[in-house]
């Protein structure tokens, strides 16, 4: 067998090893040997022998004639598959939509050019993104909230322009986080802590928070251990590699901005919205940004401003900004905070915390007193690519009842489920959901002993549902990027916010807002079925390929047909496959492939055997 030798000079066997001992085993020795940023390997290796006996064969999956329609077309002997090549060591950490070239040719104007410009099909890569040399797997959380190594995001420059706000520290071979921030320096926790005393934290009523403008999101990264969530986004600018930095610590982040086109983000999806100093014109745009917040903001939620132009008569002279300038900024967000119908519940020192008013009807019947216009649109969760407006979103008529607590509204109906909003789901259909996923995990446990151990922090669901698999999957040990496709019969992602999960709108014709290696396991369930006919599934590939780590994990689950073709894709892309049988059984159609992605970087060694 094969055999190549690591960074730190033990030797490991190549990834191939599963053909002889199981995939079960072949899970369990890939942790033991992976380039591991946190020296495990020999403590790991030494339980191989206590396990191996343990493991089970993965059955070889079976090809009767039940399976139907094109399988019989594929002969997967003769026909080998396309090789993709490694692109070129520039394209490290390339960025499909928001590529630094592209965007410059696009306006400035309310940050257009930070946007979305994703490639037209004749410029796509058809190669497969290195990871830079030296590049090891990240250290487990919540080591990885304080530590990142080196190599892979080598980049300094923050180090030095946020040198005393202590965003991050170089150390040897590794970045330290100490937790601060420009509006906190003094570390992350003293600043949750004074927003605490005015918003409850701990009870489980604020779960979900949206960070704009979130720097290396070391105010998400703190969030963490009060069991709050925090999608946290920035755009790809002048502070190099902050969303990269953010993921590589095992934090909920995507590339992005307050621009001209609205959020990502379904409608009564956040318990509590924040700014920390993220430079976003509040006041301009006629309150479009705020407008803009208010709409993915739940009622009862709260925002929280800190910074200019907050309390500006105490600070403006430590701002060095006239007085006058920040006076007006102050007065603007007023303003629109009160058609908004928030209540300040809060201005001290450096901040002020807004609650968005429950009552939405005598809310509303103050707002029809002024000059306010609401949006004309009947659905506010269809934002993909849509304009931001200076509008105000009507609160619906119909609730579906309160949220419960998390971790309780994880599993209980939620309410746009219990009002009937959602087309096809019923209570009754949630609950059967909740069992399927929850079989589905217990045998991807089974095949895959690492999905317990902390190996897999950064998880994403690209077809999510429900949100029904990253619920039986929980652990405060990962998170899951619940993605709803924007092409999806049934649009879900406002329940999955209500069950205190977090997720994003995508189309996966197009590349995901997110730094290459970012994922440790990609879930794909039903997605090349779903995007049969509107795009290449090569490209999908590829995509996925770049954004999951080296050695990371895909589950397939999908329609046996389909999966023999993404099989053989992948035979080309330094993936190693497992194709096995639905936990019901061979009869049925629906089959899991499971895939490791092999380890190599930029004009280095690989696992592969080739």
């Amino acid at each position: 067998m094969a055999k190549t030798s690591s960074a730190d000079g033990r030797t490991r066997s190549s990834v191939q090893i599963f053909i002889v001992v199981g995939l079960c085993c072949f899970f369990y020795i890939l942790g033991a040997w992976q380039r591991s940023g946190f020296g495990k390997g020999d403590s790991i290796a030494l339980e191989i022998t206590k396990t191996n006996a343990e493991c089970n064969i993965v059955p070889n999956l079976s090809f009767d004639s039940h399976h139907g329609g094109e399988v019989s077309e594929i002969d997967e002997v003769d026909s080998k598959p396309k090789v993709f090549k490694p692109c070129a060591a520039r394209y490290t950490d390339y960025t499909p939509c928001q590529d630094q070239k592209r965007a410059m040719t696009f306006p400035r104007e309310n940050m257009i050019y930070r946007e979305r410009h994703c490639p037209p099909d004749e410029e796509k890569l058809q190669c497969m993104i290195p990871a830079p040399k030296g590049y090891v797997t990240p250290f487990p959380w919540p080591k990885s909230r304080d530590y990142v190594p080196f190599a892979n995001a080598p980049y300094k420059s923050l180090t030095v322009e946020k040198a005393i706000q202590n965003w991050i520290q170089y150390e040897g071979n590794v970045f330290k986080f100490p937790g601060g921030g420009t509006q906190f320096p003094q570390g992350a926790d003293k600043y949750i802590n004074q927003i605490a005393s005015v918003i409850p934290m701990t009870n489980g009523t604020v779960r979900t928070a949206l960070d704009t403008g979130c720097g290396v999101a070391s105010w998400g990264a703190y969030l963490w251990s009060r069991n709050v969530i925090a999608m946290s986004f920035a755009p790809r600018d002048n502070h190099e590699a902050q969303v990269q930095f953010a993921l590589e610590r095992g934090v909920p982040a995507v590339i992005g901005v307050l621009g001209s086109i609205k959020l990502p983000y379904p409608s009564r999806a956040f318990d509590v919205a924040h700014c920390s100093r993220c430079l976003i014109p509040w006041g301009t745009n006629n309150g479009m940004y705020m407008m803009e917040v208010d709409r993915v903001l739940r009622p009862g939620g709260y925002w929280v401003l800190s910074g200019p132009p907050i309390n500006w008569k105490v600070n403006y002279k430590a701002w060095q900004r006239p007085k006058e300038e920040l006076q007006e900024e102050q007065r603007k967000i007023e303003e629109i905070a009160k058609q908004l119908c928030w209540v300040k519940r809060s201005e001290k020192a450096e901040m002020a915390i807004w609650q968005k008013v429950v009552d939405s009807e005598s809310c509303k019947r103050r707002q029809e007193d002024s000059s306010v216009e609401f949006c004309r649109s009947s659905d506010a969760d269809d934002v993909w690519y849509k304009k931001m407006e200076a509008c105000i979103t009507p609160s619906p008529k119909v609730s579906g009842g309160d949220l419960k607590p998390f971790p309780s509204r994880l599993h209980a109906v939620p309410p746009r489920i219990a009002s009937g909003s959602v087309p096809g789901v019923t209570s009754e259909t949630y609950q059967d959901d909740n069992k399927k996923w929850k079989k589905h995990v217990n045998a991807y446990k089974k095949i895959n002993r690492l999905l317990d151990s902390g190996r897999y922090r950064n998880i994403m669901d690209m077809n999510a549902g429900l949100g029904s698999f990253a619920a039986a999957i929980y652990s405060s040990k990962l998170w899951v990027m619940n993605v709803v496709p924007t092409i999806a019969e049934t649009n879900t992602l406002g329940v999955i916010y209500e069950r205190g999960l977090i997720g994003i709108y995508h189309d996966w014709c197009e590349a995901f807002s997110t730094y290459p290696r970012t994922y440790d396991l990609i879930h794909a369930h039903g997605v090349f079925s779903l995007y049969k006919d509107k795009c290449n599934a090569e490209d999908i590939l590829l995509e996925m390929d770049r954004i999951l780590r080296p050695e990371g994990a895909v589950i397939f689950r999908d329609e046996v047909d389909v999966l023999i073709k993404v099989k053989k894709i992948v035979g080309g892309m330094r993936w190693d496959t497992k194709m096995v049988d639905h936990e019901e059984g061979p009869l049925v159609p629906e089959k899991v492939l499971i895939a490791v992605k092999q380890y190599w970087v930029t004009g280095g060694n690989s696992t592969s055997t080739q």
